[in-house]
């Protein structure tokens, strides 16, 4: 079997919405400059795509892998990457598309201004699309050729990406929505950070607050940074917002600050958690040998694919350390999860507003109940495109 072409889909659909499909953002690094807290940076990044109070455009990539003997891998692809994944096509036709290792392997080799940012996109996207290939090539669910199953369901946390942190009103009505679906974890982004001052810290702290009182004691509560903090400040926050026992504080600063990760590591109880922003096993490697993080949260769509989180995840597991793969509900995520050892995968991301944006051109739709999701039992990902729902296309050669 060899390789015959590679193309890209660019599909574009309507998804029924009710209201303002994003509430609000998360704090963001560059927010340090007022232009982009207030205002602009608001408007850059909140409904671009909403028609109309219920009707939001989706729109979305996707790869194809085609062989000279029928069988078709697919992945989704991160935007601005068509041009790395250009680059990767000659070493990809006429190959075994069943060599993932070899071709993983000549794709970091020949991109070696490319380890970090779009072109590990790119090779991620080709990577996750040979395992779809693989699977489909061999009738099996792509989790059951690395591994799993190690359990029938697994939980998930809402991520709550998108919905309003800062009227204590909503985030109250939200989060019990969210318990009222199953969720016993669940995940809020700040949006507050050092310029903000003591009012903007005073409504970080009101959030946790407001969630631990809503939620109870027994739910787990997960706060995300999104690297917009820096030492000092995260230290303090920590401080004032220990008695709430969160579960964990996610990406406190911006990547490559692992001394200041330990710094904060030395001075709180609250496990850390991040790396999303980080590539490959070498990158993951130095934040495991230091010791800063408690969970490592690599993305399969962006790290190296899954034959990389693998990698990362077995590195992780010698250190006695949790992966939780960030944004874990995407097919690729799930097979991932439902292959690793439930005590150093204990749950899966569900950003909940994203995830009906990711399966929104899927056949089969996400088998969520009760907090708890089932990974796909078809061959490859699961995962197949619905024509019914795509109502513009555009194909690219590359």
């Amino acid at each position: 079997m060899q390789i015959t072409d590679v193309r890209l889909r660019q599909l574009s659909g309507i998804m029924e919405v009710d209201g303002p499909f994003m509430e609000d953002r998360l704090v963001q690094p560059r927010d340090i400059y007022p232009a982009f807290f207030s205002g602009e940076g608001v408007r850059q990044r909140l409904g671009n795509n909403q028609i109309d109070d219920t009707h939001l455009r989706v729109q979305a990539t996707f790869l194809e892998i085609q062989t000279d003997e029928g069988a078709t891998g697919i992945s989704s692809v991160q935007p601005a990457t068509e041009q790395h994944l250009s680059q990767l096509k000659p070493l990809l036709i006429g190959r075994n598309p069943l060599a993932t290792e070899k071709i993983w392997d000549q794709m970091h080799r020949t991109l070696v201004h490319g380890r970090q940012g779009h072109p590990m996109m790119a090779v991620s996207s080709v990577d996750n699309a040979l395992w779809d290939l693989k699977g489909k090539w061999l009738g099996q669910p792509v989790y059951m050729l690395v591994g799993g199953p190690t359990r029938d369901e697994m939980p998930v946390y809402a991520s709550m990406l998108g919905h309003n942190a800062t009227d204590m009103g909503r985030v109250r009505e939200r989060a019990q929505w969210a318990q009222s679906q199953g969720y016993a974890a669940h995940k809020w982004f700040f949006r507050n950070g050092p310029m903000q001052g003591k009012e903007g810290l005073k409504k970080n702290v009101a959030l946790v607050k407001t969630l631990r009182e809503t939620l109870g004691e027994d739910d787990d509560i997960m706060l995300d940074c999104w690297q917009s903090m820096d030492a000092n400040y995260v230290v303090d926050l920590a401080s004032r917002i220990e008695e709430y026992r969160p579960r964990w504080l996610e990406e406190c600063l911006m990547p490559d600050r692992i001394e200041s990760h330990l710094r904060i590591k030395a001075k709180t109880s609250i496990p850390l958690s991040g790396a999303e922003h980080e590539y490959t096993r070498w990158g993951f490697k130095r934040w495991i040998d230091s010791g800063a993080l408690d969970i490592v949260q690599p993305d399969c769509g962006w790290a190296g694919g899954l034959s990389e989180v693998l990698k990362i995840a077995a590195m992780a597991s010698a250190a006695d350390l949790i992966t939780i793969c960030h944004q874990g509900v995407t097919p690729v995520g799930m097979a991932f999860s439902a292959s690793q050892s439930p005590i150093h995968t204990p749950y899966v991301e569900m950003l909940v507003k994203h995830a009906s944006l990711a399966y929104h051109f899927a056949k089969k739709p996400l088998d969520f109940s009760n907090g708890f999701v089932r990974v796909s039992e078809d061959p490859g990902f699961g995962f197949d495109i619905d024509d019914a729902k795509v109502e513009s296309e555009e194909v690219l050669e590359l």
